[in-house]
């Protein structure tokens, strides 16, 4: 059976996206070797949307929004937006150095 989901980044500086998962966010990882890193997710969820062609996309979710930024902020993590209501949660955008705006959210909905 499916035991979990594993997605990637494609990153115009794979180094500085690997560093910024794991120096700013703390992801905890696998050293593959020569520079590769497979970090460890504490959770995962997915949702299928509408959309007028095939596409994804990644964001982080968090349980306290307000103190998550701040903390990511203390460690030196930009964001590109302010934390604003989005119906399903609040959100706001981190820079993921290589990658761009991702999102980050607090649910409003429950998760088990």
């Amino acid at each position: 059976m499916i035991k979990g989901l594993h997605g990637m980044f494609y990153s115009t500086d794979a180094e500085a996206t690997r560093a910024f998962l794991r120096d700013k966010l703390r992801f905890p990882f696998t050293d593959v070797g020569e520079g590769w890193l497979i970090f460890d997710m504490p959770q995962a969820d997915l949702g299928c949307h509408p959309g007028e062609k095939p596409a994804h996309d990644l964001s982080f979710y968090c349980d306290d929004i307000e103190s998550t930024v701040a903390e990511l902020k203390g460690r030196g993590v930009t964001f590109t937006a302010e934390v604003t209501d989005q119906g399903y949660g609040f959100v706001t955008y981190i820079d993921l150095p290589g990658v761009g705006p991702i999102q980050l959210y607090q649910p409003k909905y429950e998760k088990p």
